[in-house]
């Protein structure tokens, strides 16, 4: 019968001497050894050389585990705080991504300022892309995986729901949320 189970499984068990034996395989196998340096390589890529190329402003704290991709043409204001597994995409060509001062980024905020087109043949991935500035205003809160699509302005201020998408303009102090961001409410600053 598809679907049914007659015998149960068990995790096998290792005696401390099988696990101390896979430990030390593992230590001595040259592929893996060979995998680390293909990963301290992909991180030096996505992570470490972006940031001594793109214009950073100052105090910013910026996950281990953020990703940069043409680094050359991403510009980040002071006191920015990206989020774990964010990916910040510059166009190949021309697109710019501008973030301004004082921007929160959730987990797994992905911007793009590039989009492959989709009707101009076969394979997607040999067609060209698409591209628009991305900018971003100060003191702007994107919430965990927001998406930003090439030719996204967010104003001042505004705040973008967790797993919302934003291609076009939120105004300044807006509250969107959605895919696609709509406004759904302003944000009242309290005076002191």
């Amino acid at each position: 019968m598809s679907g049914t189970y007659d015998t149960p499984a068990h995790k096998l068990r290792l005696t401390r001497r099988q696990r101390l034996w896979r430990l030390i395989r593992a230590v001595l196998d040259p592929r893996a050894w060979a995998h680390l340096v293909k990963l301290v390589n992909y991180y030096n890529y996505i992570h470490v050389s972006p940031l001594r190329v793109m214009e950073l402003g100052p105090n910013p704290a910026i996950s281990p585990t953020a990703e940069f991709f043409n680094p050359e043409r991403i510009t980040i204001g002071a006191r920015v705080r990206i989020g774990t597994r964010s990916v910040i995409w510059a166009g190949p060509a021309q697109g710019r991504v501008i973030i301004g001062d004082d921007v929160l980024f959730g987990p797994e905020v992905m911007i793009t300022a590039a989009g492959y087109r989709y009707n101009d043949g076969q394979p997607v991935s040999d067609q060209a892309s698409d591209e628009a500035d991305v900018v971003i205003g100060n003191d702007v809160w994107l919430g965990t995986r927001v998406t930003l699509l090439p030719g996204t302005r967010i104003g001042d201020g505004a705040i973008i729901g967790a797993h919302s998408v934003v291609r076009g303009e939120i105004p300044a102090m807006a509250v969107a949320v959605g895919s696609p961001a709509k406004v759904v409410g302003q944000r009242q600053i309290a005076s002191s």
